[in-house]
């Protein structure tokens, strides 16, 4: 079976706008951009993934529903782009939630691979090609952790994240970018 490479791309601070917990698809926002470097990173041959810890769920802020309309209203904002991720895949859980379901130790929150492993598996994707950019420290261990090429954004949480990273609080990602747009140019030309 033929691999492909993918981009793994925080949701919430990277595609769209970080406004806390949203759970109402009215509130979703895309960064300026953003849609148009995903069609860049589709032009370029990155399949490319949502991958999203959505701690709400096991915190009793939303449900599992209301993740998937906001999904959906990112997806449909994006393809109105013609810009294409192919899935979203989050985490709904978290050890200290209040939904005993959920309140959990997993194997698929940010930092770990589960949902990129998942997405390997399903879609035959070859790590070792792939990039992960997000706004935090997670996503950049995340990346780490599965030996892929790694952004750490701006916008989001970006700016305090890379200011815990200077400290020592964390792993130094291949790239700092302004937004999405200016890590898939430097991603894709290799230099800064």
């Amino acid at each position: 079976m033929k691999t492909i490479k993918a981009a793994f791309l925080d949701r919430d601070g990277t595609i769209n706008v970080e406004k806390g917990y949203i759970r109402d698809p009215a509130e979703i926002e895309l960064i300026p951009n953003a849609a148009k470097a995903i069609k860049r990173l589709n032009n370029a041959g990155f399949t490319v993934f949502g991958i999203s810890n959505q701690s709400g769920v096991a915190r009793g802020y939303f449900s599992l529903e209301n993740v998937r309309e906001v999904n959906r209203k990112v997806l449909e904002l994006l393809s109105a782009e013609n810009a294409v991720v192919r899935e979203i895949l989050f985490c709904p859980h978290h050890p200290q939630g209040a939904v005993a379901e959920f309140a959990v130790r997993c194997g698929c929150r940010k930092p770990a691979g589960g949902m990129v492993e998942m997405v390997r598996e399903k879609y035959s994707v070859a790590i070792s090609e792939s990039i992960v950019v997000g706004d935090k420290i997670c996503d950049i261990e995340m990346g780490k952790n599965i030996g892929a090429r790694t952004v750490l954004v701006q916008t989001g949480y970006g700016k305090e994240e890379m200011a815990k990273i200077s400290a020592n609080s964390g792993p130094m990602p291949d790239f700092y970018a302004k937004d999405l747009w200016e890590a898939t140019r430097l991603l894709l030309n290799g230099h800064p």
